[in-house]
């Protein structure tokens, strides 16, 4: 039998330059998967960063609460408020009915007035006027003078305060004179043709003198004092002679049984503050107050 010959593979110089090639790259790619292991350690180090700022923010708009809590009868006496809370109450007023349905969500109303809202919710557009939008009583702006931050503490409200809100036009026919509108693609409500195209220039009623930090401070109430606010809501100033002809009243023999309580309230606690206040005479116990089960 013939042996067989055997063949050595011959490495080439250009083999040699390939493996040296596919060898750099193969570092570079490395090179590159640390770089985007870095980026992706930053990322997750901002995103940290981004929560934190947020949480911060939130915190920070919050209105803090002291109450005044008789653990025996398992009840809130009153409250010890500044301004801001006051303000908050008070703007509670110049809400729109639409305003509060929409933040209760309509099934957290007590009576008809979510079936009402569901009920403008779901008509179709063909059965509305053309020249009237939904929006006018779901979502109603509103009309008030409390500080910016207040809105904050209930969400999605819209303030007809806010300079977007600010322009004001009526027909571009020379003789409508007789509507004004904020939309400048309305149609005018007397021609019934033409678009209130026409920009006017609105002039503010002048306001009389106030003091720089009255005007600074702004809101409805003054920040010189601080405010008892009882169950009910009632507000007035605090002092130390009706915080003592409270206790009297609610016939506290033993303070012992007072405990102070510091809260914050937030949007959480906004929406159920509005909500308590339109059911119950002890808002501030059914809110606050976490009652112990009779054993």
């Amino acid at each position: 039998m013939r042996a067989a010959k055997s063949s050595d593979t011959v490495t080439t110089p250009e083999d040699l330059s390939e493996v040296s090639d596919l060898s750099s790259k193969l570092d570079e790619l490395s090179s590159k998967l640390d770089e985007l292991g870095e980026l992706s350690s930053k990322l997750d180090e901002l995103s940290e960063l981004s929560s934190k700022l947020e949480s911060l923010s939130i915190e920070a708009t919050k209105v803090s609460l002291k109450l005044l809590v008789d653990v025996k009868g398992q009840r809130v006496l009153f409250a010890e408020a500044g301004k801001d809370f006051v303000d908050f109450l008070f703007n509670i007023m110049s809400l729109p009915v639409g305003t509060v349905v929409r933040l209760l969500n309509k099934k957290g109303m007590v009576g008809s007035l979510g079936s009402i809202y569901g009920s403008i919710e779901r008509l179709s557009y063909v059965y509305m006027q053309s020249f009237q939008d939904k929006d006018i009583l779901l979502k109603p702006k509103v009309l008030n003078s409390a500080p910016t931050n207040l809105t904050l503490l209930l969400p999605d409200i819209e303030s007809s305060n806010d300079p977007k809100h600010k322009g004001f036009y009526r027909c571009s026919g020379y003789d409508c004179r007789s509507y004004i509108a904020e939309d400048p693609e309305a149609t005018c409500l007397q021609c019934r043709s033409r678009q209130m195209s026409s920009q006017v220039i609105l002039i503010k009623t002048e306001k009389k003198d106030l003091s720089s930090s009255s005007e600074a401070e702004g809101g409805f109430v003054k920040g010189v004092v601080k405010y008892m606010v009882m169950d009910d809501l009632t507000v007035e100033p605090m002092s130390a002679i009706s915080s003592i002809a409270l206790l009297n009243r609610f016939n506290i023999k033993d303070v012992g049984v007072l405990q102070e309580k510091t809260i914050k309230i937030g949007m959480d606690e906004a929406v159920r503050l509005l909500k308590a206040s339109l059911q119950s005479n002890t808002v501030l116990t059914d809110v606050f107050f976490v009652k112990k089960a009779n054993v």
